[in-house]
């Protein structure tokens, strides 16, 4: 049964991967250690290209091996010529709200299937990496529909776009796009710590703090904006780790390489 669920996912993922909607590819738990819950999953890249490898097959297998289901989410970005070119200024490209509509959606799909895959609706969340993180944040504090994700660990995330002395240029520009980058409206409207409530679900967020491609300050914007508002998180700062290490067990270093270990005792504690 739990082979021909996953044969059923993977033709969807196919069947999505050139339409409007996202493309999810499942990691589903052997149901013998199944803890009920799901994680989609938001590799980075700027907003301009995904680490599919590290960040997403790579960190999905990890979390599968700890009895929660994965989905790897494959959204719209800007690609690798916007990454390197700038090619958008003639207007093509992905752009916000694309990658929002996909996790919008990505979340929706997971919901509608969790009773077919022993998912409890209360123990789906997000997980995201550098602009993945930035993503994961925004499937809560932008979502306009009614599946919210019910805990989010954004790990080394982009989070401001308007703070000139740390925003990460690359991910603001694969958002926006070459003009509506210099917008101060729409940076402002995208920073996540301008964006935090007193609803939102808790958090578990961690970061390097020579982290040499996002400044680590971002974290520290969210994880006090997070704080101003009494939401439940736990905020790891790394001195060493850099950035970029997923769930390898060979990148980083060993000291950031922990916070697998500290995520998986954080969300045994929650839904107790």
């Amino acid at each position: 049964m739990r082979r021909l669920q996953l044969i059923i996912l993977s033709v969807l993922g196919l069947a999505t991967s050139w339409a409007a909607k996202p493309r999810l590819t499942p990691f589903l738990a052997d149901s013998a250690t199944d803890t009920h819950r799901a994680v989609i999953v938001c590799p980075g890249g700027s907003y301009s290209w995904l680490d599919m490898k590290e960040e997403g097959v790579g960190v999905a297998n990890w979390l599968q091996a700890q009895g929660i289901n994965a989905f790897v989410l494959r959204y719209h970005v800007a690609t690798v010529p916007a990454y390197c070119f700038g090619f958008r200024v003639l207007g093509f490209g992905n752009k916000y709200p694309d990658m929002l509509n996909d996790v919008e959606e990505a979340l929706r799909q997971v919901y509608y299937m969790a009773d077919s895959l022993n998912i409890d609706t209360m123990r789906i969340g997000v997980m995201g990496f550098s602009a993945g993180g930035h993503l994961a944040m925004m499937s809560y504090t932008h979502n306009r529909t009614a599946y919210k994700p019910h805990f989010i660990c954004p790990i080394y995330p982009v989070v401001t776009l308007r703070d000139q002395k740390y925003v990460h240029k690359r991910s603001r520009r694969g958002a926006l796009g070459v003009w509506r980058q210099w917008n101060k409206t729409m940076q402002d409207s995208l920073s996540i710590e301008q964006h935090i409530t007193d609803s939102c679900p808790p958090v578990f967020l961690v970061n390097c703090v020579d982290d040499p491609v996002v400044n680590y300050r971002n974290s520290e914007l969210l994880d006090s904006a997070l704080t101003t508002h009494h939401i439940p998180h736990q905020y790891i700062q790394y001195q060493t780790g850099g950035h970029g290490f997923g769930a390898s067990q060979i990148k980083g270093t060993e000291e950031c390489r922990q916070w697998k270990q500290e995520f998986i005792q954080w969300i045994s504690n929650l839904n107790q």
